[in-house]
């Protein structure tokens, strides 16, 4: 069962299949924050954004990642990037990540409505068993932001790969099972409201904090 480009709307986020046109507004979103800048994000350095465009797609193509781009829907713009990547068709089982958010977005309901599209239609289009999430093990505001999904900790894989600087990084494993979903999806919902109901439209900017993976 192959990825199929797909776009993915709530009533508070669209999940956009990504496309090189979203280069500029990617590149704008990455700047608040200069998010570059911080050693565990993958979000993409001035004027690198249609590379890392070309670079998912081509990721895309080999059948292995499936990037979008997040449209906020109160302010209608751009404002980071997600994927599914890890794809294990003979399961099915997907994994979350490389998603960042522009600087003012972060600690919203923004990442909590992503997420929860996003595992609605892993295990409900895709029919996954499960759903990984990966994360640097110093990224601690993106551990506590997994763990408020509800997913378990599974573990820590040492030495697992490099940072864009070079260094190694230790990477720390998360997984919802399939079973799980129904009072994942029922947390996730009540978590929405509460947020939306006492949260203001970021501005001005929040501190940094969780987003990247």
């Amino acid at each position: 069962m192959p990825l199929t480009p797909t776009r993915l709307e709530d009533d508070h986020v669209i999940l956009e299949p990504l496309r090189p046109e979203h280069a500029p507004a990617l590149e704008a979103a990455a700047a608040d924050g200069e998010l570059w800048k911080l050693w565990f994000t993958s979000a993409p350095p001035p004027g690198q954004a249609a590379s890392y465009i070309a670079k998912a797609l081509q990721s895309q193509a080999d059948g292995q990642h499936l990037p979008f781009a997040v449209r906020e829907k109160s302010t209608n713009e751009i404002v980071g990037s997600t994927r599914y990547y890890d794809f294990a068709a003979e399961l099915p089982r997907i994994a979350i990540g490389y998603t960042w958010y522009a600087k003012r977005w972060q600690r919203s309901h923004l990442n909590s409505a992503c997420k929860r599209l996003l595992l609605k239609h892993a295990f409900e289009a895709l029919d996954c068993v499960a759903v990984e999430f990966h994360t640097d093990h110093r990224n601690l505001d993106s551990q506590r932001a997994i763990e408020r999904l509800g997913a378990c900790k599974d573990g820590i894989l040492r030495a697992h790969k490099r940072r864009p600087d070079g260094t190694l990084r230790d990477t720390v494993c998360y997984s919802i099972l399939a079973g799980e979903w129904p009072d994942v999806n029922r947390w996730l919902g009540m978590r929405l409201e509460r947020l939306t109901k006492a949260l203001p439209l970021p501005n001005p900017p929040l501190q940094a904090g969780e987003g990247a993976d």
